[in-house]
This record gives structure tokens, sequence and C-alpha cells, in this order.
């Protein structure tokens, strides 16, 4: 990556902050994003955790990181790695540079090919390129759920254990 390029990508993260992540999405689309997870919970028994980050922090941007090492540091801090069935999943989304990654536990990593996750990704992007950003959660959250409930569904008259906070997590 050129400087010149370099020192315009910084300063198209640091530009942002955790203000820009609530303006994309207002607190009802936030509440709307929070049922998609909560209601898709309901028929698997995966956690789904959203993370909206406005822009890298400047330690990632320094040594020119992709959103997708930000996206996996954030999975073990948010502690999406912790579920009882290894079946967590993070959706994050760096507005900066309108990327979405989803990261899987191996519990669904070992059952979903990377192709299929790639896959479901481009689908995605465009919505985030066009700033849809709402949209496009509701359709990785969709996308998610359709994978959790194929290998990990929640059997009949037994009770969703809500391991993580459905609550998107803002940046």
């Amino acid at each position: 990556m050129h400087n010149s390029n370099r020192f315009i990508r910084i300063l198209k993260h640091r530009w942002l902050d955790e203000r820009d992540a609530q303006r994309a999405f207002r607190a009802d689309g936030l509440a709307r994003i929070q049922a998609l997870v909560k209601a898709s919970e309901h028929t698997h028994t995966g956690e789904i955790r959203v993370c909206v980050e406005a822009g890298l922090p400047l330690s990632y941007l320094w040594r020119r990181a992709l959103p997708r090492e930000r996206a996996v540091a954030l999975f073990g801090k948010l502690g999406v790695w912790n579920t009882e069935a290894n079946n967590g999943v993070l959706i994050y989304l760096l507005l900066a540079e309108h990327a979405i990654e989803i990261v899987a536990d191996r519990g669904l990593s070992a059952r979903v090919p990377q192709a299929r996750w790639h896959e479901l990704l481009d689908g995605m992007r465009t919505e985030f390129r066009a700033g849809h950003f709402e949209a496009g959660l509701a359709r990785a959250i969709g996308a998610v759920g359709d994978e959790l409930r194929r290998h990990f569904p929640l059997a009949a008259g037994s009770a969703d254990l809500n391991e993580l906070p459905d609550t998107p997590d803002l940046r």
C-alpha cells in the first residue's frame, strides 16, 4: 500500500467514531437488528453476535491490518467463542470500509465450508457498499441463522439458552 493511500485510510478510519455507528442505525434500527437476532436464536442452539465498528483502532491501521483480523480479535474479546456447543457466530461490520466479516466458532465452521461463507458475504457486500447497513445486517443474520438451523436446530420443546447478548455492540 502506497504511503499516501495509507494516510488516507488512517484519516478515513479516525474521522469516524461510535456516534457514526449510532447514526447509521439509530435506536429503532438497532432494535430491529436485536429482534432479528433474538427471533433467529429461538430456532437453533447457536448464538449470533453483531458488532458494528465505525473505524479500526490506530494500532490496526498502523500495521495495515485487514477487517478480518479485527473481527477475529473481537470474536474473542466479545466471548463469542465461549458457547456451550462452540457454535457462536460474530457478524462484524466495519463502516469506514463498508466491510463485513463473519467469524464462526469451530462447531459451525467444521460443518460449513469456507466457500459458503464467502458466497454469503459476497451477496451482502453490495448492500453495504450502497450504504444499506441495516438491510445488509438483516441479510447476514438470516443467512447465518439458516446455517445454524441446518446444523444446530433447536429440539422441539427445548428452551433457548441465550448465552450472549442479542443487542448489537457499537464501537
